[in-house]
């Protein structure tokens, strides 16, 4: 078996060509007669009227001398001599051993008709099967005169050494272009073969250059896109390790430090206990991230629990903030909230997280005075919830990444700024809820999370 694609190509096409040639040659040929044949025809039966013509105008005494006169100016054609009876004047030509005249031919003839036959059995020896017959007429005797074509075996052999030269030029042609489209053709899927074969041994930056615009130009622009998400997903993948192993690696440097600080028999106690603070701190930042990463990992798979109902969103929203109110009566914030009465039927677990993060980081990034605005606005089957501060902002370059994975401002990594996942599980949830979420901010004024829910069918789990 052909395991080569450039073979199978060429082998195919090639078979293609035979067998078209094989199908079209007797049919060429067939129609090639015809019209020489139809042509030779014509020509015959225009010398037999000139010769019965001349005959009229003469009136030869010995109309076979005539008649084997005319033969011999014409070499491409015999002529055959039928008297009143039928009998004729010299040989009657044979084919394969048959006479070429019959004596029904001649008799049809002899009663003034004209007589015109083609023999279309085999191509090219048809040819010498045409024959015309016309009626003749000198002084008060009838006559039948029979013209056949007289083409010689040579000159037929040159014919088919031609035809079959032409036949084998034109394969001979038709394979070499076939071999030079066929490498065109396959060139592509070389290509695509060398990137693919890269590309399982983990080399992501590679690109297949292909200009056509047909079905192969779409595999190589999909194998190109393929190729640059991949790229993208390793970039996450790396990148991800990398914050992982930062985020723990910073609190665990915290810990053992101070913890080899509390070996020290001459600390004061005061710094004791400040050591100890930190590591408290250190340990619930690393028990946070751990929490946070079950969290995601949990969401993205297809496992995890999901139990919606029907609850009162409004007052959901009320009781976190109630939750955070040491955090913003601290630094005298101004919680403005606008809640009408919502139903909605979902997750009250998951959303409770969503207005945790959310609202959190509200409180977080807002300066001492600040402005927080939570807004409920009811739809006919879907709800808005707007959480609005006035704030430090996000940068506009930066605020389509603020959903990704440990992905933080940067005017908001400091220690206090969390592990950078809590957005990720927002989405993540909003996503499982058949919602959206959108960021509308400006550096230095503040930022607007405007989140959509459904309120009046089942959300539809996501993995």
């Amino acid at each position: 078996m052909i395991k080569s694609l450039y073979l199978r190509v060429v082998v195919t096409f090639l078979a293609i060509v035979v067998l078209s040639v094989l199908v079209a040659f007797p049919l060429a040929m067939y129609f090639f007669t015809n019209m020489i044949s139809t042509q030779f025809q014509s020509e015959m039966l225009a010398v037999g009227r000139q010769i019965v013509t001349l005959s009229n105008e003469v009136q030869p005494k010995n109309l076979y001398s005539f008649v084997t006169g005319s033969n011999r100016l014409n070499e491409n054609y015999l002529f055959t001599l039928f008297d009143a009876k039928g009998d004729s004047f010299g040989d009657i030509p044979t084919v394969n051993g048959k006479p070429r005249i019959q004596s029904s031919e001649v008799a049809d003839v002899l009663k003034g008709h004209i007589y015109k036959s083609l023999d279309f059995a085999a191509p090219l020896r048809g040819i010498n099967g045409i024959k015309v017959g016309v009626p003749l007429i000198v002084g008060d005797q009838s006559y039948a005169l029979f013209i056949h074509t007289n083409i010689t075996d040579a000159a037929r052999r040159q014919l088919q050494t031609l035809i079959v030269s032409v036949l084998t030029i034109v394969l001979a042609v038709g394979s070499l272009l076939i071999l030079i489209a066929s490498r065109y053709l396959v060139n592509p899927l070389k290509k695509l073969t060398i990137a693919t074969e890269k590309l399982a041994r983990g080399n992501f930056n590679v690109n297949v250059n292909v200009n056509n615009k047909d079905e192969l130009g779409m595999l190589a622009e999909s194998f190109n896109h393929m190729a640059g998400e991949l790229k993208q997903l390793e970039q996450m993948r790396q990148d991800f390790v990398s914050n992982v192993s930062h985020e723990i690696q910073s609190p665990l440097t915290s810990i053992r430090g101070f913890s080899k600080a509390l070996r020290e028999s001459d600390i004061a106690d005061h710094d004791r206990i400040k050591y100890l603070e930190i590591i408290e701190r250190e340990s619930e930042r690393l028990s946070r991230l751990s929490e946070n990463l079950l969290k995601l990992a949990s969401l993205e798979s297809e496992h995890h629990p999901f139990h919606p109902s029907i609850y009162d969103l409004d007052e959901q929203l009320r009781r976190i903030v109630v939750f955070y109110e040491p955090q913003w009566s601290a630094k005298e914030l101004d919680m403005d909230l606008a809640l009408p009465r919502v139903k909605i039927f979902a997750d009250a677990d998951q959303l409770s997280q969503v207005w945790m993060n959310v609202i959190g980081n509200a409180i977080k990034f807002t300066p001492t005075g600040g402005h927080i605005y939570i807004k409920l606005v009811p739809l006919r089957d879907r709800v808005q919830i707007w959480i609005q501060d006035n704030g430090m902002g996000i940068p506009e370059e930066e605020q389509g990444r603020i959903f990704d994975r440990f992905y933080k401002v940067d005017q908001a990594r400091q220690r206090d700024s969390g592990s950078g996942l809590g957005l990720a599980i927002v989405r993540k949830i909003i996503d499982m809820h058949d919602g959206t979420i959108e960021v509308q901010s400006e550096e230095g004024k503040g930022t607007l999370f405007l989140i959509v829910l459904p309120t009046t069918h089942s959300p539809t789990k996501k993995s």
